[in-house]
């Protein structure tokens, strides 16, 4: 059979994965009673709730005799590197542009990943049908770009496609009155376009695992190409190692992709995308090849991560009264489990109670802790900061390129945040009411950018960045909280008496009936310094009645905290209890007086 391989890129949110849900649905690889849920290649709850894609997904369809296996790929970059790798598995990519948002910058990002590996682009304008959509506009804006990242002169004559993946409509003319129902335009040009794989079937064995999956049941998979020769199940073969020695092993199972459904086959050859099982250690970017044939291919750039926190063991007085699951046994073995099929995660012990968890940023390790919190764990995190390296001799931290497009009345406001924040602005482009910033900046400005910048643009900024460089660390302080905390000083339940007290004092994170206990935040102060406060003072009652007759006491409402906005929050001695119900905030050391003199002592 006929075989084409390819990626679907783009920027986070510009239709993606409803795209390939229709590609599916539309070339019948569905059987007409299957129940498919709306963005089906999202299988995670999380991905499904924000709507963007985490883990890079592989299927596959069958279309006038050629196999087609398409590979989902992340837009944010906390994830940027499965797209680097992805690349080297294909030889097109559906390059996926919202016909009214245009080039963004994680377009540019995945596009320049693209150009570099030297696949073949086909540009898919997204959601024509939107009022707004401005499809002609968006083609030149996308031709810019491909010519920007230094395209070769084949690249740059990319064919277009419009298309509307939410109503499962296309065209190859941007004129509205032509698109049909039918996703028939995208997969011949597909067919048409993008070059079958470039691979030997007779020659010897070469399979690169480029992505890894994990199951209970074979253990760690890697999922690659096979570039040369056949692979088969219970054959003997050798694996490469990154640092070039050679195991033997016996492929226990070969796994391909077709729909949504893994479909385990008995052999697999060269252009095919499986993932195989058998060598528990499996890494990506080693070469499984034949016995006495080793013939490794260059090895792949994994992305390094820049950001680390402490995972823990929950030592807060609540402990076990939400979650199940909170030994460290428990907490070590969820850990590893996680670093088995995401390669861009570290996981490195502190003591028998905690570990240094290393990601790609804040995005990548929310969603870790989210997941372990949903599936029924407590534990306690860290503030997330960035890792320094040194290089000749000099502490280097990392710097991110950040584009930021905003209405105009808010750019003021903007650029003094970024510029408390170790900011340096590159270019500033206005059009049409909205101001384009481009800066670079240390990563650790970022952390706790998100939420203030939000409140900032009352919701209508969009932000993004990509990691830059290693760069010499800047000395100047970036990126702290203000303003100090409110600690309760007691245990017990919070009341309406005592919350409605402390009203002048700042702004409350929790309400009346709240548990609290000693050490645990219960509001920002309005000043820069901590205040140990009693939430759970009551009224002296007395059987005097009162002239001025008792109102009822009425509360602002308290702040709503995410775990993103807690994780960004919390200073160095502060920690973030997580457990399946609920997020807190509290001090390191929970003792009113032991704090106080171990600040006291600090200063």
């Amino acid at each position: 059979m006929k075989k084409r391989n390819i990626a679907i890129i783009a920027h986070v949110d510009h239709g993606k994965t409803t795209l390939v849900d229709k590609l599916l649905q539309m070339s019948g690889t569905f059987r007409e009673n299957e129940e498919v849920q709306t963005r089906a290649m999202d299988s995670n709850d999380l991905e499904r709730e924000r709507g963007i894609t985490i883990l890079a997904k592989t299927t596959a369809i069958d279309y006038k005799g050629v196999r087609i296996n398409i590979l989902d790929t992340p837009g944010h970059a906390d994830f940027g590197g499965e797209v680097e790798r992805i690349m080297n598995m294909v030889d097109g990519v559906l390059l996926v542009v919202d016909a009214y948002e245009g080039t963004m910058p994680q377009t540019r990002f995945v596009l320049k990943k693209a150009l570099e590996a030297g696949v073949t682009p086909i540009v898919v304008v997204n959601k024509v049908d939107k009022d707004s959509a401005r499809p002609k506009e968006v083609v030149d804006e996308v031709l810019d770009l491909f010519i920007e990242l230094g395209a070769s002169i084949e690249q740059l004559e990319f064919p277009v496609i419009y298309a509307s993946a939410l109503a499962g409509t296309s065209s190859l003319d941007p004129d509205l009155s032509t698109q049909k129902e039918t996703m028939d335009p995208i997969l011949d040009t597909v067919i048409n376009y993008i070059p079958a794989p470039k691979v030997d079937i007779n020659g010897s064995l070469q399979f690169q695992p480029a992505l890894l999956d994990y199951n209970d049941f074979v253990g760690r998979m890697g999922i690659g190409l096979v570039k040369r020769g056949k692979l088969k199940v219970g054959e003997m073969v050798s694996c490469v190692r990154l640092d070039g020695s050679i195991k033997q092993f016996r492929i226990q199972k070969i796994f391909g992709y077709y729909g949504l459904n893994k479909i385990e086959v008995n052999e697999a050859e060269a252009g095919d995308i499986v993932a195989i099982a058998g060598l528990p250690d499996i890494s990506v970017g080693e070469t499984v090849c034949e016995i006495g044939k080793e013939d490794p291919l260059p090895l792949l750039r994994i992305d390094e991560p820049t950001l680390q926190m402490s995972f823990g063991v929950n030592t807060s007085p609540f402990c076990g009264k939400e979650g199940k699951l909170l030994t460290a046994r428990k907490i070590e073995e969820r850990l590893l489990k996680e670093t088995e099929r995401d390669v861009s995660l570290k996981v490195k012990q502190i003591d028998s109670e905690s570990w240094m968890v290393s990601g790609r940023g804040e995005l990548h390790l929310s969603i870790l802790i989210e997941n372990m919190r949903r599936e029924g764990y407590e534990l306690q995190v860290s503030k997330p900061e960035i890792i320094v390296k040194e290089i000749d001799g000099q502490k280097c931290e990392p710097y991110e390129d950040v584009d930021i497009e905003v209405p105009e009345e808010y750019v003021g406001p903007v650029i003094e945040l970024l510029g408390h924040r170790g900011g340096n602005m590159e270019n500033m482009i206005t059009k049409g009411g909205h101001t384009k910033l481009i800066y670079t900046i240390p990563s650790r400005g970022l952390i706790g950018f998100m939420t203030e910048f939000m409140t900032l643009t009352k919701g209508y900024g969009i932000l993004s960045h990509t990691f830059k460089e290693y760069a010499p660390m800047t000395t100047s302080e970036v990126g702290k909280r203000k303003n100090g905390v409110l600690v309760s000083m007691e245990n017990g339940k919070a009341t309406a008496y005592a919350l409605g007290a402390l009203e002048d004092r700042g702004i409350m994170f929790i309400e009346p009936g709240t548990e609290v206990y000693e050490g645990m935040i219960v509001g920002e102060n309005n000043h820069d310094n901590d205040l140990a406060v009693n939430v759970v003072k009551s009224k002296n009652l007395t059987n005097t009645r009162s002239a001025t007759k008792d109102h009822t006491v009425v509360l602002k409402r308290p702040r709503e905290m995410s775990l993103e906005v807690c994780l960004d929050y919390i200073n160095d001695d502060e920690l973030v209890e997580v457990t399946p119900v609920s997020y807190r905030l509290r001090k390191k050391i929970l003792n009113t007086n032991e704090r106080k003199k171990h600040d006291n002592h600090k200063n």
